[in-house]
């Protein structure tokens, strides 16, 4: 008997876990934290390395965006991949290549090298994610077990999202720019140490073919319709983003005709079928969009208008972030008790109450607003995305965990860029329509002044003093009125979340589909 089958007919007697299990979960966490700490800590390294590599704007953007592009065109095929060759395996391959190619970006001796780098660490960290999410679902079969793994799984990756602020911040403080990379070494060496010993292989017993045409495929539907919303959120719509944001449809509708017709599927379209297993990755989605939306005015606001530290204002989320683990814990227990489509409706209802606080009081930018707002968000957060994680795992049978979690990764790389995207988008057009440049003002400092609340801020500081703080004050005047009106679009995208929870997972419905 196979390892594999050992673990399948583990999970149809739900055989919970001893020490080793929740050891292996510890060392599984170490890429989590990584991957999200990564996603953040970027743009806090952002300016330095602009004033070491001076790239050209364009190559700047590319250092951001290089990463979650091909990261979301790859998550689909990698996850597949581990179901056919092992999750382990992609799991230790993914840490020993982003653990080096993070280690070379440290040192990058050019913009066009770095961005290379940060594509080339996309490859590897798209093996990282779905391997740890479905490695998960094969350690911890009993149901219960798994929901609190689950939920420390979640709780770990909106941890690293909130850290990278603080770790950027520190590490800036003290080293150069190369620190943010470097970190991934000394994270994953004890994984790579660690999980062959601890954490046990598992795959799809009957692997489909490898099939390229459908590789080429995902990564055509994915990269132009994710660089669409990119572009759109910074330079607005235009007729060729237009035309590629159409492209990336075609060949999605390609991929799904293919998969289809296909006796051995890359992905198996059966799965979204399922109320339950798509009802939770639109949780997901909107889930993540309304927390990066949120904190996308919230890190501006902060450092902007308050005139706090990167540092600083990081840790004016930690008590979000600490709501947000908690509540993701304790969900646990409750989630035995309560149906999906009641417990996670009643915790978006906390979410919607973040965005209203910041949307109904007198002073939205005002930090204990802010503080209090996202502490709520988090609670919202923290409950929905454990409860959608685990039922989008037990909504596929344990053979597809690695295309499942895949799944569910690029849903979340979504939400995250609709989150700029659309929030950011709404709130930048608003501030441009209310703010009222103030008479004195040059027409290359109003200019910038317009283009964004960081071009304002800069531009009052070259100023006299009297006309500096009249244009800082119109332009945190016209930011904060976006915020109020963002903020209700936001709590309007939670709200739809929690009527997708109510329609679709209801407590008949979080069975395995039958093969």
């Amino acid at each position: 008997m196979t390892l594999t089958q050992e673990i399948e007919i583990a999970d149809a007697r739900g055989r919970r876990v001893g020490w080793r299990g929740w050891v292996a979960l510890v060392v599984l966490m170490l890429p989590v934290l990584l991957v999200s700490v990564d996603n953040t800590v970027l743009s806090f390294a952002l300016p330095a390395i602009a004033l070491d590599l001076q790239p050209t704007s364009a190559q700047q953007l590319w250092i951001i965006d290089a990463y979650p592009l091909v990261l979301a065109g790859l998550l689909v095929t990698m996850g597949t991949l581990g179901d056919r060759f092992g999750r382990r395996r992609m799991l230790l391959l993914g840490a020993s290549g982003f653990a080096a190619v993070s280690a070379l970006s440290a040192f990058a001796p050019s913009a066009e090298l770095l961005i290379a780098g940060r594509a080339l660490m996309a490859v590897f960290g798209a093996m990282l994610m779905p391997s740890t999410l479905s490695l998960l679902r094969s350690i911890f079969t009993d149901r219960a077990q798994r929901r609190f793994a689950i939920a420390v799984w979640a709780a770990m990756f909106s941890a690293g999202a909130a850290l990278g602020p603080i770790v950027g911040g520190i590490l800036l403080e003290h080293f150069s720019w190369g620190s943010v990379f470097l970190m991934a070494v000394p994270v994953l060496i004890p994984l790579l140490v660690l999980a062959p010993l601890l954490v046990p292989e598992s795959r799809d017993p009957k692997p489909g073919r490898i099939d390229p045409v459908s590789i080429l495929l995902s990564m055509a539907t994915m990269v132009p319709i994710v660089y669409a919303i990119k572009e759109v959120a910074v330079h607005g719509p235009t007729l060729p983003i237009g035309g590629l944001f159409l492209a990336g449809v075609l060949f999605g509708f390609l991929f799904v005709r293919r998969q289809l017709r296909s006796a051995t599927p890359m992905l198996d379209m059966r799965l979204f079928r399922r109320a339950t297993f798509s009802g939770a990755l639109l949780v997901n989605l909107l889930s993540v969009l309304a927390l990066v939306g949120f904190l996308y005015f919230v890190a501006q606001h902060l450092q902007l208008i308050v005139g706090l530290s990167p540092l600083q204002a990081g840790l004016a989320l930690v008590p979000g972030l600490a709501a947000m683990i908690v509540a993701g814990l304790l969900v646990v227990p409750l989630s035995t008790r309560i149906s999906p489509h009641i417990l996670v409706p009643a915790a978006l209802a906390f979410s919607v109450a973040g965005y209203a606080t910041v949307a109904l009081s007198t002073d939205p930018g005002a930090v204990g607003v802010l503080v209090a707002a996202f502490i709520s968000l988090g609670i919202g957060i923290g409950m929905a995305e454990t409860i959608s994680n685990e039922l989008i795992l037990s909504s596929a049978p344990p053979e597809k965990a690695g295309s499942a979690s895949a799944v569910s990764e690029t849903a979340y790389e979504i939400g995250a860029v609709l989150g700029t995207s659309l929030l950011g988008g709404l709130l930048t057009a608003f501030y441009r329509s209310n703010l009222v440049i103030p008479d004195g003002v040059p027409a290359d400092a109003a200019a910038a002044a317009r283009e964004t609340l960081a071009g304002a801020v800069a531009a009052s500081g070259e100023l006299p003093a009297g006309t500096g703080d009249a244009l800082r004050a119109a332009a945190a005047h016209a930011f904060d009125a976006g915020v109020g009106v963002t903020s209700l679009i936001g709590a309007g995208l939670v709200v739809i979340a929690a009527v997708i929870a109510a329609s679709t997972l209801g407590p008949k419905r979080t069975t395995t589909p039958r093969r």
